[in-house]
């Protein structure tokens, strides 16, 4: 049997998934800065996985950029404020829309049945700039669900992004974003 052939096609359930960033205060007034985290609400994607290998698996994720939603007990108000600016000065959604992942090379080794840890490395492509990305991955396949789950960081000026400030500069937004997944995906019929 060839690899194709055994492969499966699973998309992903957003609704049973949780998909997060999180971006963090500096500068002079950081102590009294937020740090928010964002829920990423609109995405969609699949992986094709063999049941017995990574080796030959692949990872395509789509996100609309403007489906940010802050997650935090913050006022109406402020959680207008950091939503608007994420979506117009950070992220520019109204000229990026997409943010988009296709693997590239997937490496793992077995922890059990079904069970792996993975180094999955692809093209990220965030604010219309394509960067290489390797992150960690706990995947379970069991059955007709694949799940992985993990966490990475992103630079925003890697993808020319201009790191926000407000009060004079006082308080800034740092450069590294921390993006955390626990992805659950079914078998396509």
């Amino acid at each position: 049997m060839s690899p194709d052939s055994a492969t499966v096609t699973y998309a992903i359930d957003s609704s049973m998934s949780r998909f997060t960033v999180k971006a963090f205060a500096s500068g002079f007034l950081s102590g009294l800065g937020h740090n928010p985290t964002f829920a990423i609400r609109g995405y969609s994607g699949t992986a094709k996985v063999s049941p017995d290998s990574l080796e030959t698996a692949s990872l395509q994720v789509r996100i609309q950029a403007d489906s940010l939603a802050v997650t935090d007990d913050v006022s109406q108000k402020d959680r207008q404020d950091i939503e608007s600016r994420t979506k117009n000065d950070v992220l520019e959604t109204s000229r990026f829309s997409e943010i988009a992942f296709d693997s590239t090379k997937i490496t793992s080794g077995q922890m059990g049945e079904g069970r792996f840890n993975a180094a999955i490395t692809g093209d990220l492509t965030l604010h219309g700039v394509t960067q290489t990305l390797t992150f960690n991955a706990q995947v379970t396949v069991s059955g007709t669900t694949v799940r992985g789950f993990g966490e990475f960081s992103v630079r925003q000026t890697d993808y020319d992004i201009q790191l926000v400030s407000v009060a004079g500069g006082t308080l800034k937004v740092k450069d590294e974003l921390k993006i955390s997944f626990d992805i659950l995906a079914k078998q396509q019929s």
